[in-house]
């Protein structure tokens, strides 16, 4: 093959002197043929998890303002006097919440807690979180009288998938956030 390049075996050596001399280290610095992808490369997990994070916690608001939503319009069934009216069982009112809140909420998972105050100082809500674990045991159902002040609370045990850069938005075991919807009324005469 040399032989019919006769001129090849003269001039390599210099071509690869003057190939190293323009490309040498120094000049593989001053490269950016591939900048984009290295930088896109540094940047990609830190801008997902970010993406991810805001994406998740926009998900837990919404959740929450559609349980909010549900919890004051079957609210409104006790202030009115029609709860009372009808015998309204915990079951029942559970149902009423969860017909607002069913495209979004399993209705097993929705649980309420209905007490009855004498006075809006002496209002407390419960908090059925215990070291990280929820306690349905403790859910009361008090729908009163005309003039009662109640306080309405319905909660649900919403899943955290995700939890980059240590960001986590889970308040209980098991990468769950509780929702906590709350309504504080006197009960309307009727």
């Amino acid at each position: 093959m040399c032989q019919a390049m006769p001129g090849f075996r003269s001039r390599f050596p210099v071509r690869l002197r003057r190939l190293l001399r323009a490309r040498g280290p120094h000049q593989l610095l001053r490269r950016q043929d591939g900048n984009a992808a290295v930088e896109f490369a540094m940047v990609a997990a830190p801008f997902f998890a970010l993406l991810f994070a805001i994406l998740e916690t926009a998900l837990v608001f919404f959740a929450q303002q559609v349980l909010q939503s549900a919890t004051t319009q079957a609210a409104r069934l006790i202030m009115t006097g029609q709860a009372q009216s009808g015998a309204m069982t915990a079951t029942q009112f559970q149902q009423a919440v969860c017909a607002d809140a069913a495209t979004l909420f399993s209705c097993s998972g929705i649980y309420v807690n209905v007490q009855t105050f004498s006075s809006f100082s002496s209002v407390s809500q419960l908090n059925p979180l215990s070291g990280g674990t929820f306690n349905s045991s403790s859910m009361n159902y008090s729908i009163g009288t005309q003039g009662d002040i109640e306080l309405v609370q319905v909660f649900y045990q919403w899943p955290v998938y995700t939890a980059p850069l240590g960001f986590s938005l889970s308040n209980m075991n098991g990468n769950s956030r509780l929702l906590v919807a709350t309504a504080v009324f006197r009960n309307e005469p009727y």
